[in-house]
Protein backbone atom coordinates (compact mmCIF):
# COMPACT_ATOMS: atom_id res chain seq x y z
CA UNK A 1 0.00 0.00 0.00
CA UNK A 2 2.87 2.40 0.70
CA UNK A 3 3.38 4.78 -2.23
CA UNK A 4 0.10 3.66 -3.81
CA UNK A 5 -1.53 6.21 -6.17
CA UNK A 6 -5.11 7.28 -5.46
CA UNK A 7 -7.86 9.37 -7.06
CA UNK A 8 -10.17 11.47 -4.90
CA UNK A 9 -13.65 11.63 -6.45
CA UNK A 10 -17.15 12.60 -5.40
CA UNK A 11 -20.76 12.44 -6.46
CA UNK A 12 -22.64 15.44 -5.04
CA UNK A 13 -20.13 15.68 -2.20
CA UNK A 14 -20.37 11.99 -1.25
CA UNK A 15 -16.61 11.48 -1.55
CA UNK A 16 -14.33 8.54 -2.26
CA UNK A 17 -10.69 7.59 -2.29
CA UNK A 18 -10.30 5.27 -5.28
CA UNK A 19 -7.43 2.77 -5.51
CA UNK A 20 -6.67 0.66 -8.59
CA UNK A 21 -5.64 -2.91 -7.73
CA UNK A 22 -6.13 -4.46 -11.17
CA UNK A 23 -2.44 -4.53 -12.14
CA UNK A 24 -1.04 -5.09 -8.65
CA UNK A 25 -3.08 -6.47 -5.73
CA UNK A 26 -3.54 -4.19 -2.73
CA UNK A 27 -3.66 -5.62 0.79
CA UNK A 28 -6.03 -3.50 2.85
CA UNK A 29 -7.35 -4.25 6.33
CA UNK A 30 -9.97 -2.38 8.37
CA UNK A 31 -7.41 -0.27 10.25
CA UNK A 32 -5.64 0.86 7.07
CA UNK A 33 -8.95 1.73 5.41
CA UNK A 34 -10.04 3.72 8.46
CA UNK A 35 -6.71 5.59 8.53
CA UNK A 36 -7.02 6.59 4.87
CA UNK A 37 -10.64 7.69 5.33
CA UNK A 38 -9.95 9.83 8.43
CA UNK A 39 -10.92 13.46 7.76
CA UNK A 40 -8.24 15.19 9.84
CA UNK A 41 -5.30 12.79 9.69
CA UNK A 42 -5.87 10.83 6.48
CA UNK A 43 -6.97 11.65 2.94
CA UNK A 44 -10.59 11.82 4.03
CA UNK A 45 -13.62 10.14 2.47
CA UNK A 46 -17.02 8.61 3.10
CA UNK A 47 -16.00 5.40 1.33
CA UNK A 48 -12.74 3.83 0.21
CA UNK A 49 -13.07 2.11 -3.17
CA UNK A 50 -10.71 -0.53 -4.53
CA UNK A 51 -11.00 -1.42 -8.22
CA UNK A 52 -10.06 -5.07 -8.74
CA UNK A 53 -10.10 -7.57 -11.58
CA UNK A 54 -13.62 -8.90 -12.21
CA UNK A 55 -14.66 -12.33 -11.01
CA UNK A 56 -17.74 -12.67 -13.21
CA UNK A 57 -17.97 -12.79 -16.98
CA UNK A 58 -19.16 -9.58 -18.61
CA UNK A 59 -17.89 -7.25 -15.88
CA UNK A 60 -15.10 -4.77 -16.57
CA UNK A 61 -14.00 -4.60 -12.93
CA UNK A 62 -14.93 -5.53 -9.38
CA UNK A 63 -15.64 -2.56 -7.09
CA UNK A 64 -14.81 -3.26 -3.44
CA UNK A 65 -16.32 -0.78 -0.97
CA UNK A 66 -15.25 0.11 2.55
CA UNK A 67 -16.98 2.67 4.74
CA UNK A 68 -15.09 5.33 6.69
CA UNK A 69 -15.02 3.04 9.73
CA UNK A 70 -13.05 0.49 7.68
CA UNK A 71 -15.86 -2.07 7.36
CA UNK A 72 -16.69 -3.56 3.97
CA UNK A 73 -20.18 -3.01 2.52
CA UNK A 74 -22.12 -4.27 -0.46
CA UNK A 75 -23.24 -1.26 -2.49
CA UNK A 76 -22.68 2.46 -3.09
CA UNK A 77 -24.52 4.18 -5.91
CA UNK A 78 -22.51 7.40 -6.07
CA UNK A 79 -19.25 5.43 -6.04
CA UNK A 80 -20.56 3.20 -8.84
CA UNK A 81 -21.08 6.29 -10.99
CA UNK A 82 -17.56 7.52 -10.25
CA UNK A 83 -15.85 4.19 -10.97
CA UNK A 84 -17.96 3.69 -14.10
CA UNK A 85 -16.88 7.12 -15.34
CA UNK A 86 -13.21 6.29 -14.75
CA UNK A 87 -13.42 3.02 -16.66
CA UNK A 88 -15.49 4.46 -19.52
CA UNK A 89 -12.90 7.20 -19.98
CA UNK A 90 -10.12 4.62 -19.83
CA UNK A 91 -11.74 2.32 -22.39
CA UNK A 92 -13.30 5.14 -24.48
CA UNK A 93 -16.68 3.38 -24.12
CA UNK A 94 -20.07 4.86 -23.35
CA UNK A 95 -21.20 1.99 -21.14
CA UNK A 96 -19.69 -0.45 -18.64
CA UNK A 97 -20.71 -3.25 -16.29
CA UNK A 98 -19.28 -3.30 -12.77
CA UNK A 99 -19.26 -6.17 -10.31
CA UNK A 100 -19.96 -5.54 -6.62
CA UNK A 101 -20.70 -7.68 -3.59
CA UNK A 102 -24.37 -6.91 -4.28
CA UNK A 103 -24.19 -8.11 -7.91
CA UNK A 104 -23.60 -6.65 -11.38
CA UNK A 105 -24.28 -2.97 -12.07
CA UNK A 106 -24.72 -1.60 -15.60
CA UNK A 107 -23.75 2.03 -16.17
CA UNK A 108 -23.78 4.41 -19.14
CA UNK A 109 -22.69 7.93 -19.94
CA UNK A 110 -25.59 10.37 -19.58
CA UNK A 111 -24.10 13.68 -20.72
CA UNK A 112 -21.09 15.76 -19.66
CA UNK A 113 -19.79 14.44 -16.33
CA UNK A 114 -23.04 12.58 -15.73
CA UNK A 115 -23.56 8.83 -15.42
CA UNK A 116 -26.69 6.68 -15.20
CA UNK A 117 -26.44 3.49 -13.16
CA UNK A 118 -28.89 0.57 -13.08
CA UNK A 119 -28.96 -0.23 -9.37
CA UNK A 120 -30.99 -3.40 -9.91
CA UNK A 121 -34.22 -4.50 -8.28
CA UNK A 122 -35.26 -3.27 -4.84
CA UNK A 123 -36.27 -5.87 -2.26
CA UNK A 124 -38.35 -5.50 0.87
CA UNK A 125 -38.87 -8.92 2.36
CA UNK A 126 -37.81 -8.82 6.00
CA UNK A 127 -35.02 -11.33 5.36
CA UNK A 128 -33.83 -9.31 2.35
CA UNK A 129 -33.17 -6.12 4.34
CA UNK A 130 -32.27 -7.99 6.65
CA UNK A 131 -34.34 -7.46 9.79
CA UNK A 132 -33.99 -9.35 13.04
CA UNK A 133 -37.55 -10.66 12.87
CA UNK A 134 -40.58 -10.97 10.61
CA UNK A 135 -42.50 -7.70 10.41
CA UNK A 136 -44.23 -5.37 7.94
CA UNK A 137 -41.43 -3.60 6.07
CA UNK A 138 -43.89 -0.96 4.80
CA UNK A 139 -44.53 0.07 8.41
CA UNK A 140 -41.54 -0.72 10.60
CA UNK A 141 -42.24 -1.33 14.30
CA UNK A 142 -39.59 1.24 15.18
CA UNK A 143 -40.03 4.67 16.76
CA UNK A 144 -37.53 7.28 17.86
CA UNK A 145 -39.54 10.44 18.32
CA UNK A 146 -40.20 12.26 16.02
CA UNK A 147 -39.30 9.50 13.51
CA UNK A 148 -42.08 6.89 13.21
CA UNK A 149 -43.56 4.45 10.70
CA UNK A 150 -40.44 3.89 8.58
CA UNK A 151 -40.14 1.88 5.37
CA UNK A 152 -37.41 -0.75 4.95
CA UNK A 153 -35.84 -1.34 1.54
CA UNK A 154 -32.78 -3.21 0.32
CA UNK A 155 -30.86 -1.73 -2.60
CA UNK A 156 -28.14 -4.31 -2.09
CA UNK A 157 -27.68 -2.73 1.35
CA UNK A 158 -30.19 -2.03 4.15
CA UNK A 159 -32.19 1.21 4.29
CA UNK A 160 -34.90 2.57 6.56
CA UNK A 161 -36.68 5.67 5.23
CA UNK A 162 -38.78 7.91 7.48
CA UNK A 163 -41.16 10.48 5.95
CA UNK A 164 -41.56 13.80 7.77
CA UNK A 165 -43.39 17.10 7.25
CA UNK A 166 -40.37 19.32 7.96
CA UNK A 167 -36.96 17.80 7.34
CA UNK A 168 -35.28 20.91 8.76
CA UNK A 169 -36.70 20.12 12.18
CA UNK A 170 -35.06 16.67 12.33
CA UNK A 171 -31.67 16.31 14.03
CA UNK A 172 -30.51 13.35 11.98
CA UNK A 173 -26.99 13.58 13.43
CA UNK A 174 -28.48 12.62 16.82
CA UNK A 175 -31.20 10.22 15.70
CA UNK A 176 -29.33 8.53 12.84
CA UNK A 177 -26.66 6.65 14.82
CA UNK A 178 -29.22 5.41 17.35
CA UNK A 179 -31.44 3.98 14.61
CA UNK A 180 -28.47 2.65 12.64
CA UNK A 181 -27.58 0.42 15.59
CA UNK A 182 -31.13 -0.58 16.59
CA UNK A 183 -31.46 -4.29 17.33
CA UNK A 184 -34.02 -4.56 14.51
CA UNK A 185 -31.09 -4.27 12.06
CA UNK A 186 -28.59 -7.12 12.58
CA UNK A 187 -26.28 -5.64 9.91
CA UNK A 188 -27.09 -2.05 10.95
CA UNK A 189 -28.92 0.20 8.48
CA UNK A 190 -28.69 3.42 6.50
CA UNK A 191 -31.24 5.86 7.91
CA UNK A 192 -33.03 8.20 5.50
CA UNK A 193 -35.24 11.15 6.44
CA UNK A 194 -37.42 12.32 3.56
CA UNK A 195 -39.87 15.15 2.93
CA UNK A 196 -42.22 14.97 -0.06
CA UNK A 197 -42.00 18.31 -1.90
CA UNK A 198 -44.12 17.26 -4.90
CA UNK A 199 -45.26 14.10 -6.70
CA UNK A 200 -41.91 14.12 -8.48
CA UNK A 201 -39.59 15.72 -5.92
CA UNK A 202 -38.24 14.48 -2.57
CA UNK A 203 -35.93 16.24 -0.11
CA UNK A 204 -33.63 13.65 1.49
CA UNK A 205 -30.94 13.43 4.15
CA UNK A 206 -29.20 10.15 4.97
CA UNK A 207 -27.21 8.90 7.92
CA UNK A 208 -24.97 6.23 6.36
CA UNK A 209 -23.95 3.24 8.46
CA UNK A 210 -20.26 3.39 9.12
CA UNK A 211 -19.88 6.83 7.50
CA UNK A 212 -22.31 9.21 9.19
CA UNK A 213 -24.20 12.13 7.66
CA UNK A 214 -23.20 12.52 4.02
CA UNK A 215 -24.02 15.23 1.44
CA UNK A 216 -25.67 12.56 -0.74
CA UNK A 217 -26.37 8.83 -0.73
CA UNK A 218 -27.12 7.10 -4.04
CA UNK A 219 -28.63 3.90 -2.71
CA UNK A 220 -30.49 5.99 -0.11
CA UNK A 221 -32.01 8.09 -2.91
CA UNK A 222 -33.12 4.92 -4.70
CA UNK A 223 -34.59 3.52 -1.48
CA UNK A 224 -36.43 6.78 -0.78
CA UNK A 225 -38.09 6.84 -4.21
CA UNK A 226 -39.10 3.18 -3.94
CA UNK A 227 -40.46 3.73 -0.41
CA UNK A 228 -42.39 6.85 -1.44
CA UNK A 229 -43.86 5.08 -4.45
CA UNK A 230 -44.85 2.06 -2.34
CA UNK A 231 -46.64 4.44 0.01
CA UNK A 232 -48.39 6.20 -2.91
CA UNK A 233 -46.69 9.49 -2.07
CA UNK A 234 -45.00 9.84 -5.46
CA UNK A 235 -44.94 8.22 -8.87
CA UNK A 236 -42.06 6.04 -10.05
CA UNK A 237 -39.85 8.96 -11.14
CA UNK A 238 -38.57 11.71 -8.90
CA UNK A 239 -35.84 14.25 -8.39
CA UNK A 240 -34.08 13.61 -5.09
CA UNK A 241 -32.74 16.79 -3.49
CA UNK A 242 -29.82 15.96 -1.19
CA UNK A 243 -27.60 18.35 0.76
CA UNK A 244 -24.99 18.11 -2.01
CA UNK A 245 -27.29 18.43 -5.03
CA UNK A 246 -29.84 16.55 -7.10
CA UNK A 247 -30.18 12.97 -8.37
CA UNK A 248 -32.74 11.67 -10.85
CA UNK A 249 -34.25 8.33 -9.84
CA UNK A 250 -36.50 6.15 -12.00
CA UNK A 251 -38.15 2.93 -10.84
CA UNK A 252 -38.74 1.33 -14.22
CA UNK A 253 -41.54 -0.99 -15.24
CA UNK A 254 -39.05 -3.90 -15.29
CA UNK A 255 -38.56 -3.29 -11.53
CA UNK A 256 -35.02 -1.93 -11.94
CA UNK A 257 -34.06 1.37 -10.31
CA UNK A 258 -31.93 3.74 -12.40
CA UNK A 259 -30.01 6.59 -10.79
CA UNK A 260 -28.55 9.46 -12.83
CA UNK A 261 -26.23 12.13 -11.45
CA UNK A 262 -22.89 13.94 -11.71
CA UNK A 263 -19.35 12.72 -11.08
CA UNK A 264 -16.21 14.73 -10.39
CA UNK A 265 -12.49 14.29 -9.70
CA UNK A 266 -11.19 16.40 -6.82
CA UNK A 267 -7.48 15.56 -6.88
CA UNK A 268 -4.95 12.76 -7.27
CA UNK A 269 -1.99 11.79 -5.12
CA UNK A 270 0.07 9.05 -3.52
CA UNK A 271 -0.44 7.49 -0.09
CA UNK A 272 2.46 8.42 2.18
CA UNK A 273 3.94 5.54 4.22
CA UNK A 274 3.45 7.46 7.47
CA UNK A 275 -0.31 7.44 7.02
CA UNK A 276 -0.76 3.69 7.46
CA UNK A 277 -0.73 1.84 10.79
CA UNK A 278 2.49 -0.06 11.48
Amino acid sequence: MRGTPFIKMHGLGNDFVVLDARAKPITLDDKAAEAIAARHTGIGCDQLIVIEKPQRKGAAAFMRIRNADGGEVEACGNAARCVADLIMRETKADSVTLETAAGLIAARAAGKDRVAVDMGEPRWGWRDIPLARDCDTDHLPLTLDPLIDGVATSMGNPHATFFVRDIGAIDIAVLGPKLEHDKLFPQRANIGVAQILARDKIRLRVWERGAGLTPACGTGACAALVAASRRGLTGRNAEIVADGGKLSIEWRADNHVVMTGPVAVSFTGTIDPSLLPA
